[in-house]
């Protein structure tokens, strides 16, 4: 039994640090919403007062935070300062890649391990425990957190050293993006034919066309009963956290001198669709704002 301390219980780090309660770990968990710390000692997590006291006696902490200038300064702030020597530091947040190289350089300088390990496979995927990790840090590292992960995850790749996670989870996400819009545009055309949905999908997801966002993630009701095309759209993985990946991608390419005309794309129409008021609605909603 690990003493791991969890900060960021949200929509996705709930559900983590649940799986890892039920692993029968000591979890001390802090976020700054009280019905989320209560929501998670519920499910066996131990509350802990601020972030500092949840990480001082901690073997491993792990973070869950909504972008990258919260996980700089929880950080800089309680992390750092207050983490005991020897403890494993994982980021699971989805942030830039700049930034997390930045923290694990300074995690470095203290003589700590630390790996950025972003996550696919939304609320769901956290809840069943069978998300995708993608870890960037050190060999050691990663062999250290692996079986930690492994509570939370179903898949857990090194994708190379600190910051290659979230360069993963960029490059996936922006793939996502872009597919779900093509997706969308097809089913709108098919509509607009006279082609029937299901007839549409039981070409395409035996052809050419078949990808994640047709199969699995299908952003009409009926071919495939677990997609939120269902359920009105409830959101697994909402527009505005598609938006901000889709914005991380385009930052990371100017920073490289990278052309990706279709991510840019895709995030200017997701930009669209968030600022008409779906910001919380499940991104294969954008069909709907395709239709008009």
């Amino acid at each position: 039994m690990a003493k791991i301390a969890f900060i960021g219980l949200g929509n996705m780090g709930g559900p983590m640090a649940a799986n890892l309660c039920k692993a029968q770990h000591h979890v001390a968990a802090f976020d700054l919403s009280d019905a989320a710390v209560a929501a998670a000692v519920e499910k066996g997590a131990h509350k802990a007062a601020t972030a500092a006291a949840a990480v001082k006696d901690a073997e491993i902490v792990v973070t869950m935070l909504p972008a990258g200038k919260h996980v700089r300064e929880v950080y800089e702030k309680d992390v750092l300062p207050n983490v005991a020597k020897g403890a494993l530091l994982i980021d699971c947040s989805t942030i830039d890649v700049e930034t997390a190289r930045a923290v694990a350089a300074a995690a470095e300088k203290k003589g700590l391990l630390m790996l950025d390990a972003p996550v696919s496979g939304g609320v769901g995927g956290a809840t069943a425990g069978t998300l995708t990790f993608m870890v960037g840090g050190s060999t050691q590292a990663f062999t250290r957190a692996e079986t930690i992960l492994q509570k939370m995850g179903k898949t857990i790749v090194h994708a190379g050293g600190a910051g290659n996670g979230q360069a993963a989870k960029i490059c996936n996400n922006m793939i996502l993006g872009v597919s779900m819009i093509a997706v969308s545009e097809a089913f709108v055309l098919a509509e607009k034919l006279g082609l029937d949905h299901q007839k549409l999908f039981d070409i395409s997801s035996k052809s050419s066309g078949q990808c994640w966002s047709m199969t699995t993630y299908c952003p009409v009701p009926g071919p495939v009963p677990t997609s939120p095309a269902n359920r009105d759209y409830q959101a697994g993985f909402t527009a505005a956290m598609m938006l901000k990946d889709l914005k991380l991608s385009q930052d990371a390419a100017k920073t490289s001198g990278t052309k990706t005309e279709l991510g840019a794309d895709a995030a200017r129409i997701y930009s669209q669709y968030v600022a008409s008021g779906e910001a919380s609605r499940d991104f294969s909603g954008i069909i709907r704002f395709i239709r008009g």
